[in-house]
């Protein structure tokens, strides 16, 4: 892996990401997955790849596969033990590195990530809109804490690690093909889920 370009990176790779494996509910987080993707799915047509930026352990890509069997699937993961866990899921491209250091080797039908870009530094987002946008044939599908104006939350004890704001309007504004298909909000109250978070449907034009 090519040398760290931020504290974020480090705290992710090291024994915050490794603990992090163990944290949660995997079952409950898995059926809330399949909940969310299959309200996604229904506005987007013709997926047949999808590439997920910070995958952990995979729980989001499970949900997929259970969704379309016949999806060709990839993860971009940093750390280890998580990578460990990926590889162990059949059929699956992993690539274990940072996100900055992935090279765009085919675009993908449907490009997302899901909780991972509240965790990378501000200063290196336009690089990684930049990024997702270069991965994606049609669709790029943002899972993120949302917050109109950029906002620095502590995270667990530990600041400069939880970063809130407007993702999709950012990529909306940047990139002008791109329009927005859909977007929904889902709820911890929810029996389905375990979190809040906004999602944003984009698609290029």
């Amino acid at each position: 892996m090519k040398g760290l370009k931020t504290e974020q990176e480090k705290f992710w790779m090291g024994k915050f990401g490794d603990d992090y494996v163990e944290r949660g509910d995997k079952s409950l987080a898995l059926s809330g997955n399949v909940s969310l993707f299959s309200k996604i799915f229904s506005r987007a047509k013709s997926i047949e790849s999808v590439i997920e930026f910070g995958a952990n352990i995979g729980l989001n890509l499970m949900a997929i596969k259970q969704l379309l069997p016949n999806i060709d699937l990839s993860a971009i993961e940093i750390n280890k033990k998580s990578v460990r866990e990926l590889e162990l899921l059949e059929g699956l491209k992993v690539y274990h590195q940072s996100i900055f250091d992935f090279v765009v080797d085919s675009q993908r039908d449907f490009v997302f990530t899901k909780g991972v870009l509240i965790h990378i530094n501000p200063n290196k987002l336009s690089y990684v809109y930049d990024l997702l946008y270069k991965t994606s044939k049609n669709y790029i599908c943002l899972a993120e804490y949302y917050n109109p104006k950029p906002v620095n939350v502590d995270y667990r004890g530990h600041k400069n690690k939880l970063f809130k704001r407007d993702f999709a309007g950012e990529m909306l504004d940047r990139f002008k093909d791109l329009e927005l298909l859909d977007y929904g909000f889902i709820y911890h109250r929810d029996n389905n889920y375990h979190d809040d978070c906004n999602w944003f449907l984009l698609r290029k034009i």
